[in-house]
């Protein structure tokens, strides 16, 4: 035998020839793994904010009565998947002590790893949204017959079940009516309202829910703690608002806020999370609304530029607006100690704020700010659209509350009672009526109006107010004035309702101009000076319009002249004439005058 000792390997053409191939011995290092991955829930005591389907499904095993059919719905990233995964587990739980379904996964089963991992034989995952035909439906429905290879089940998840088509759905139904022993289902969506009802009559329903904002900061800051990060309080519970609810998107927003920020800068804050989000400073919002509902747009105005400068979105500016009011709104309704997950100082603000509105003017700016973020959003230009909402929320502050309107309407006196105290609901929580009010009438002015036996129960001070102070001198002053269009549809389409010196209301007819309140109110400004409320309400029981009691008037006098005996008499000696119109004599002073200038002829 040949002891000759063989030549070394040529390492160098090796490298030459495989380069990239010569791997430590100690294997690859492994890559990170994102936060909403490596935190993905392994047990049911895992899962946050869903206690009460963890409580039903855990009564339901206990007593035996396992559904063959789930439906899962929730918005994104609240854990449907997740909950599919684990009730898998639960199903074909497995361990030397344990053999049967069980909720408690404080151990890892025999079939436990392989579930968690999408590996395992007999649990089936499979994405509706790629495979949305009857054909990948039934060739999950041909493996439905087979018993389980290893588990105690086969589960079938279908994720966004909603995506499936309608033949799909069809080939569905006959299997999940009368399932084998052996199969389970579980399906995950968004969108509940595409199921069919069919479907969904076959499936035991959770809905899960919204994750709590301050459940879901408690969340992070654990997280932060296991990870050895550090971020300020009030900057998770800006990352916690911007998820929305979703644990996934706060996840992924807090691996990006972890990185703004070294151990040599200390915790990463509230500013720098704002800036990586791209919100506007909330506190500044703050000060935008106070500026805005005291009166002072200009300053209003010049934050609102400042804001969108600093690269504030409008839209967002907006948004944080909204929020503030409604919070306002439920510390008006609740009192001071209302739930708003805000900060203390934020939420002493919001106090001070609701003590100078009423619960109705807060109802009022909200409607406001809400028909200006859809115009904010469809604007060409979105700051000049925000420049417009913050001044509408700026006249709106300066008009009376809804309840004072209604007792001015009602020509009641005006109170100078502060508002009501937090927690006791406004008396009338409804838009103030203005000048431009059209056919939308609060309910409380309609009582107002009425009812005037009320009004006069009350003591009324009488306030002087320049100009009409009737219906007919009203009427009057348009003939006067020479405005011949609005006199014209005043005539036509309005029936009186209620008059009082510095407010008129009436029940416009079915084709009366939309903005016929509005022009008289900016009339009888003109002409008077003096500030009137002008109420147009389709609701309201009005009298007769003007051209129909005219038409009543000479109807009456051609029936008075009728019976007169002279007109009687004369119809009596010319048969067939006919009273065509009937004539007020000229007064005494006309007449001596047109009897002087013939005498003078």
């Amino acid at each position: 035998m040949d002891d000759t000792p063989l030549p070394a390997e040529d390492t160098g053409a090796t490298e030459a020839l495989m380069p990239g191939l010569d791997l430590p011995a100690t294997g690859p290092t492994p890559g990170y793994q994102v936060l909403a991955r490596k935190y993905r829930p392994n047990t049911f005591e895992d899962l946050i904010g869903q206690d009460a389907m963890v409580r039903t499904l855990t009564n339901a095993f206990a007593a035996g009565r396992i559904a063959h059919a789930y439906m899962l719905t929730g918005v994104r990233g609240v854990g449907k998947t997740t909950t599919a995964r684990l009730i898998a587990r639960a199903l074909n739980f497995q361990t030397d002590e344990i053999d049967a379904p069980s909720m408690a996964l404080v151990e890892t089963g025999r079939h436990c790893d392989a579930i968690a991992r999408s590996a395992h034989v007999d649990v089936m995952e499979m994405d509706a949204a790629s495979r949305t035909g009857v054909g990948d439906i039934r060739e999950i429905l041909e493996g439905v017959r087979y018993a389980p290879v290893s588990a105690r089940y086969k589960v079938y998840i279908i994720d966004e079940v909603h995506m499936l088509s309608t033949s799909a759905f069809n080939a569905l139904l006959k299997t999940l009516e009368e399932p084998p022993e052996h199969a389970k289902f579980i399906f995950a969506t968004t969108e509940i309202r595409k199921v069919p009802v069919t479907v969904l009559s076959r499936c035991q329903r959770f809905d899960l829910k919204r994750i709590d904002r301050e459940v879901l900061t408690d969340h992070l800051d654990r997280i932060c703690g296991l990870e050895g990060a550090s971020v300020e309080r009030d900057g998770l519970s800006l990352i916690s608002r911007a998820a929305e609810g979703s644990v996934r998107d706060a996840l992924s927003l807090l691996d990006q806020a972890i990185v703004q920020g070294s151990d040599a800068d200390g915790p990463v804050s509230a500013p720098q999370v704002r800036d990586m989000l791209g919100l506007a400073d909330r506190a500044r919002v703050l000060d935008l609304l106070e500026q805005t509902l005291t009166g002072k747009t200009a300053d209003a105005l010049a934050e609102l530029a400042s804001l969108h400068d600093a690269g504030g979105d409008p839209v967002v500016i907006t948004r944080d607006l909204l929020d503030y009011v409604h919070a306002t709104a439920r510390v008006k309704a609740a009192g001071p100690k209302a739930d708003l997950g805000e900060a203390a100082d934020t939420v002493a603000r919001l106090v001070t704020l609701a003590e100078s509105q009423s619960l109705g003017q807060l109802t009022r700016m909200w409607k406001i700010l809400l028909t200006g973020l859809d115009d904010v959003r469809a604007a060409p230009d979105a700051l000049a659209a925000a420049e417009m909402t913050v001044l509408r929320l700026a006249s709106a502050a300066s008009l009376p509350p809804p309840e004072e309107a209604a007792r001015i309407l009602a020509g009641m006196p005006r109170t100078n009672a502060p508002p009501e105290a937090p927690g006791k609901p406004d008396p009338a929580a409804a838009p103030a009526p203005t000048a431009t009010a059209g056919h939308d009438a609060p309910e409380a002015v309609h009582r107002a109006l009425q009812e005037p036996e009320q009004a006069s129960a009350v003591e009324q001070e009488e306030v002087a107010i320049s100009g009409p102070q009737t219906w007919e001198a009203l009427m009057e002053m348009l003939r006067d004035k020479r405005d011949i269009g609005l006199q014209s549809d005043m005539e036509r389409y309005v029936r009186p309702a209620a008059f009082k010196p510095g407010s008129f209301s009436f029940q416009p007819l079915e084709d009366a101009p939309r903005d016929l309140a509005q022009r008289l109110s900016r009339r009888l400004l003109e002409w008077t000076g003096e500030r009137w409320m002008i109420l147009a309400d389709a609701g309201l029981t009005g009298g007769e319009t003007w051209a129909e009691r005219r038409e009543r008037e000479k109807a009456e006098r051609l029936e008075e002249a009728r019976r007169d005996p002279a007109v009687t008499e004369a119809l009596r000696l010319f048969p067939g004439a006919e009273i065509i119109a009937v004539r007020d004599p000229a007064p005494a002073q006309t007449r001596d005058k047109d009897e002087t200038t013939e005498k003078r002829a």
